[in-house]
């Protein structure tokens, strides 16, 4: 299991554990109130036939007393163990307990007169592990229409056995254990769903990343096609400039427009006439000034093209001199953009030490004591003091490398850096 894989499975089963945590407790209290309801519901339904049954409805007349105590009485011996009837003032006509019932009542919480115009009920939890359903009720000629006026009130008293305690409490639970199961499967089941849809994501983003980095490349060769150079040195100098990067601490974004920047810095000399640009000879002002154009041209290509936006500073300032005398902006000191100076080293570097259709490379002490001369005037003297340290290593190792195996040392940090 790769690391995404195992972080992915991590962070699911958190989630569904604490899926399972929350839901169980929920699904167990909901289930409880639910069968509490059902007792209750039952028990009212029960009641109100025998109320009927009794006449007990009508709670007005000589006769009101004794069927409410007949009522009440038959009621008290079935699902209540308290049973007390009032008439439409509020006054207890009967009251009627169990042994069960008498054993309670003194605990019950006391209220006024009865004045309540829908049913209700409440669970109480008592000293003893006791649990007592209480249940009010209005009485009307109509379960089911709240029109009518209210004739009399019930209330009754259920203390809920062990034995139906037991089964709520167990049936509770089951569907708790239920719910925190499925949340768990559920984990189980997305798992392999996000992994896969992960890995098309990766791979759609590695095709769109190969895409990116294959059309750096074509730009990058184009110009190398037109400069007459082999394309290796645009490899070289990205390659030495990430490294420069990586020990000043870029990252991210900052990274990854560093490589573009210092593969594509010249993409403005497609812009500047071949007489030019090919001339074997030295350039006079004239020219130069149009050689010098290849800078503004080149920023103009990279800005707006999406993820090559960030290559602009590189583009756009890698002739420009710590000192303030290069071009095109004479910018000076941190005024250039750090992308540049970085790449500032990493170009003049590479252009000493390698071979060009003008001149023989230069070794490696030569070259470093140019850039040495140049620091403070040319160079940003921190960029150096980071490079100093590890430029024997990178000669040493460009030294041995064909174009071929340079494009695969720089491919190797743009795959670490674009694919984070």
């Amino acid at each position: 299991m790769n690391s995404f894989n195992r972080r992915t499975a991590i962070r699911i089963a958190v989630v569904s554990i604490l899926l399972a945590c929350l839901a169980s407790p929920l699904a167990w209290l909901v289930t409880r109130e639910s069968a509490e309801e059902s007792v209750v519901a039952l028990a009212i339904e029960e009641s109100g036939r025998l109320l009927h049954h009794f006449d007990a409805i009508h709670l007005s007349g000589p006769q009101a007393q004794e069927h409410a105590q007949l009522a009440a009485k038959t009621i008290s011996g079935g699902l209540f163990d308290i049973a007390e009837i009032y008439d439409a003032q509020g006054k207890k006509l009967a009251e009627s307990l169990t042994h069960e019932g008498e054993q309670v009542e003194s605990m019950l919480p006391k209220h006024g007169l009865p004045a309540y115009a829908e049913a209700s009920y409440e669970s109480l939890r008592l000293p003893g592990d006791l649990w007592l359903l209480r249940v009010f009720v209005p009485l009307r000629d109509s379960a089911s229409d709240m029109s009518l006026p209210i004739t009399g009130y019930f209330e009754g008293v259920r203390v809920v056995p062990e034995w139906q305690k037991t089964q709520i409490l167990s049936n509770s639970m089951t569907v708790a254990l239920m719910v925190g199961l499925a949340s768990l499967l559920c984990g189980a089941v997305l798992y392999p769903v996000v992994v896969r849809l992960s890995a098309d994501n990766e791979r759609k983003t590695r095709e769109v990343l190969d895409s990116h980095i294959a059309m750096m490349e074509a730009l990058g060769r184009a110009i190398a096609k037109r400069d007459s150079d082999t394309g290796a040195h645009n490899y070289r100098v990205a390659w030495i400039a990430a490294g420069i990067g990586e020990k000043m601490g870029i990252s991210g974004d900052e990274m990854q427009a560093l490589i573009a920047g210092s593969f594509l810095h010249d993409v403005g000399k497609i812009g500047v006439p071949d007489a030019i640009l090919l001339k074997p000879g030295k350039l006079d002002d004239t020219e130069m000034d149009v050689m010098r154009t290849h800078v503004n041209q080149g920023k103009d290509i990279v800005v707006g093209a999406g993820w090559l936006d960030g290559a602009q500073a590189v583009v756009a300032s890698h002739h420009e001199k710590w000192n303030g005398s290069g071009y095109p902006d004479r910018l000076q000191g941190t005024a250039i953009p750090l992308s540049a100076r970085i790449f500032a080293v990493a170009d003049v570097f590479d252009a000493l030490c390698s071979k060009r259709p003008y001149k023989e490379p230069m070794g490696f002490e030569a070259a470093m004591a140019i850039l040495d001369k140049d620091t403070g005037s040319h160079f940003d003297p921190d960029v150096m003091a980071v490079f100093k340290p590890m430029s024997r290593a990178m000669f040493d190792l460009l030294a041995g490398c064909d174009e071929e195996a340079t494009r695969q040392l720089l491919q190797d940090r743009v795959r670490h850096h674009f694919e984070q």
